[in-house]
C-alpha cells in the first residue's frame, strides 16, 4: 500500500443486537475495499462484564479485542487481541514515565507494534519497523468519524490493528489517564481484602 493513504470511517446507525445497541463505523480503503468497526459483538460468548470489539472488511483479517467493560469499550488490562482467532501477545509499562513508556506494546503473525496516543488524547499511532497507521478521532468519546493515515508499507493487518484500537479505552496510555486509574488497578489487585 502506498505511503500517506488516508481513510475515514464514518459512524453508521447503531443496531440492536443481543448484548444491546451496537455502535459501527464503516469506511473504504484504497485498494483494500470495505472495512467495519463495530462494539460490542456477537462472536463469542463472553461474560456480560466483558466487551468485544471487531473489524472486519473484505480484504482484511478478522481483527477482535476482548477485555472487561468500562464506559461501554474494553479496558486494556488483562485483555485479549486477536487476529483471525490467533492471540497476539501484549505488554505495557502502566507506570513508566513517558507516552513510549507506557505505549502498548503488541507481537503478532511474526511482528512487533508499539501503539501510543500522539498529540491529543484523541490521535494514536501503531507502528511497526517500516509502516505506521496514525488514526484521529473527531471526537475523544463517540466519535462520528476515524481518520487514518498510512505511513511506509502499512497494509491490512496494520490497518486492522489500528482501527480496533479505536474502540478499546485507552486513556490509561497517557500520564493523567495512568494517574486516574492508578486507584482502580491497586483495588483489582487487592481483590482478597
Amino acid at each position: 500500500m502506498e505511503s500517506g493513504i488516508t481513510f475515514e470511517l464514518q459512524r453508521a446507525a447503531s443496531t440492536r443486537g443481543r448484548r444491546g445497541d451496537v455502535a459501527s463505523w464503516v469506511g473504504q480503503v484504497g485498494g483494500l475495499g470495505r472495512i467495519e468497526l463495530s462494539f460490542p459483538t456477537e462472536h463469542s460468548d463472553y461474560p456480560a462484564e466483558y466487551c468485544e470489539v471487531a473489524v472486519v472488511g473484505e480484504s482484511f483479517p478478522l481483527v477482535t479485542y476482548l477485555g472487561l467493560r468500562y464506559l461501554r469499550r474494553p479496558l486494556l488490562a488483562e485483555g485479549e487481541l486477536r487476529v483471525d482467532w490467533e492471540p497476539a501477545d501484549l505488554h505495557r509499562g502502566a507506570y513508566r514515565l513517558g507516552r513510549k513508556g507506557r505505549a502498548l506494546r503488541i507481537h503478532i503473525k511474526d511482528r512487533s507494534y508499539t501503539y501510543a496516543q500522539v498529540g491529543g488524547k484523541r490521535s494514536h499511532e501503531l507502528a511497526r519497523q517500516g509502516a505506521g497507521v496514525l488514526m484521529r478521532r473527531s471526537g475523544w468519546n463517540n466519535p462520528r468519524t476515524l481518520v487514518g493515515t498510512c505511513s511506509g508499507t502499512a497494509d491490512a493487518l496494520d490497518i486492522g490493528l489500528a482501527v480496533v484500537l479505536e474502540a478499546v479505552y485507552t486513556r490509561n496510555l497517557t500520564l493523567p489517564g495512568a494517574v486516574v486509574s492508578m486507584p482502580g488497578r491497586f483495588l483489582n489487585r487487592c481483590n482478597f481484602l
